[in-house]
This record gives C-alpha cells, sequence and structure tokens, in this order.
C-alpha cells in the first residue's frame, strides 16, 4: 500500500507529546483562508512512499522518541483522505510500539473510524463553531467535524484541540464561548491549544498563483491567543 506525502519532520515537539516524527500528509477537501501550507491541497502532489517505508525511517529516530515519550504524528493537508493508508502506517508502528497521534480536522467521520483502533492521541483542528461563519473560512460546513468530534468523545479518544485565533474573523467572544460550552459537552477534551495566526505561508499563495484572502489581516498577538484561551477555558466549566 502506498501514499502521498508532503514532507517529513524528524524532531518534531509541537505535534502531539515529546520528540515526535512527523508526516505531513498530500490532500485536504478544505480551502482554509489562513492556510500556510496550501500546497499540500492537491492528493496528485508531493511523493509516494509506502507505510513500511515510513516506519523503517521512524525506527532510526526511535532512541530520541522512547526516550522522551514521543512518537508518530500523522498530519497534512488532512491526513484521513489518505485514511487506508495513515491506518496502514499506525498499525506498523503500534507494532513497534510506538505513540500515535492523528492530526485532523475531522472533516469526515466516517474516514476516522478506520484510523481510531490504532490512534491513541487526535489534535482536533476545529475551526469555527458558527457555521456559517465556518463555510466562509474554509468553504466546507461544520455539521460533518462535530460529529467526528461527538464520536471521539463517545470512543473515549483522548484529544486535544487547536484553534487558530485571526483577528477580526475568529477572534469574536460569543464565538470562542459558544466553542468552550461545546467542548465541554464532550468529557474527553485534555488540551486546548490556541495558535495566534501568522503570515509565514503567504509566500506560497503568491509562488502558486493563488489570491490570498487575508490580505492585510495583521498577525495575532500571544497575548492575543492567551486570552482566547482563557475565554474558551472558562466556558467549559460551564
Amino acid at each position: 500500500m502506498t501514499g502521498r506525502i508532503h514532507s517529513l519532520e524528524t524532531f518534531g515537539t509541537v505535534d502531539g507529546p515529546g520528540i515526535r516524527f512527523v508526516v505531513f500528509m498530500q490532500g485536504c477537501p478544505m480551502r482554509c483562508q489562513y492556510c500556510h501550507n496550501p500546497d499540500t491541497w492537491s492528493l496528485k502532489g508531493g511523493r509516494e512512499v509506502t507505510a513500511k517505508e515510513l516506519v523503517d525511517e521512524l525506527r532510526r529516530y526511535l532512541p530520541y522518541i522512547e526516550a522522551s515519550h514521543g512518537g508518530l504524528t500523522v498530519s497534512g493537508g488532512e491526513p484521513t483522505m489518505q485514511n487506508d493508508f495513515v491506518g496502514e502506517l499506525f498499525r506498523q508502528a503500534k507494532e513497534l510500539g510506538v505513540h500515535t497521534t492523528l492530526d485532523s480536522n475531522g472533516y469526515n467521520p466516517e474516514r476516522i473510524k478506520k484510523i481510531l483502533p490504532y490512534t491513541d492521541l487526535v489534535l482536533l483542528d476545529l475551526k469555527m463553531i458558527d457555521p456559517e461563519r465556518h463555510r466562509q473560512l474554509t468553504g466546507c460546513s461544520n455539521k460533518k467535524i462535530l460529529k467526528t468530534a461527538k464520536l471521539l468523545a463517545e470512543r473515549k479518544v483522548p484529544v486535544w484541540i487547536r484553534y487558530t485565533l485571526v483577528p477580526g474573523v475568529t477572534d469574536r467572544k460569543e464565538d470562542l464561548s459558544r466553542l468552550g460550552h461545546f467542548l465541554q459537552t464532550l468529557g474527553n477534551v485534555e488540551k486546548v491549544e490556541v495558535n495566534p495566526y501568522h503570515t509565514m505561508g503567504v509566500y506560497k499563495w503568491v509562488q502558486m498563483g493563488l489570491f490570498y484572502p487575508l490580505e492585510g489581516v495583521r498577525q495575532a498577538t500571544e497575548e492575543e491567543g492567551r486570552r482566547a484561551r482563557e475565554i474558551i477555558l472558562e466556558a467549559m466549566k460551564g
């Protein structure tokens, strides 16, 4: 079985616990206005690999991974677009005793089901709780995404929530509070991360000849990110 990957990161420290071997997959159904990797959208991009090739590469870093209680993270793009491949990759990693983390936007609960038997942690990217604003931001409905969040809760899969804070776009207090209230109903959320919006990926849009929809929107500050996270956490208390 083969899959198409965009790139690898051998010493990742921000995509799950410990030192991570991070695989970035090709393909994504969303068109987020702040996406910093539009070159991962197409399923035809990147390079073709087998699960065994990636696991063999992973073995080289096992001493560092094990010492830090790290593991393997598969991100994207959206990895569940290649769910059969990711499931097989995770299965082989689990045979080595490696902790597995799936970084997903949750766009399709049926696709993610095939990966969950071999998944220890899900980093769930929730873009926006309001359905209409979510569609404006990503080009997609969030109906199935919220269904995925509930599925993960039902199966008691540990989840870290990720949220990108864009000034004037995703920073409304009512949206943040509403998100927190939704998360409070799940019961499996171990961590909430609010990532301040940055413009480091804009050059890729330019190189690809794409119109960047957030042109002129300033970057968010770390302090704004902390305040937003506090609003979400406060709402999660009920």
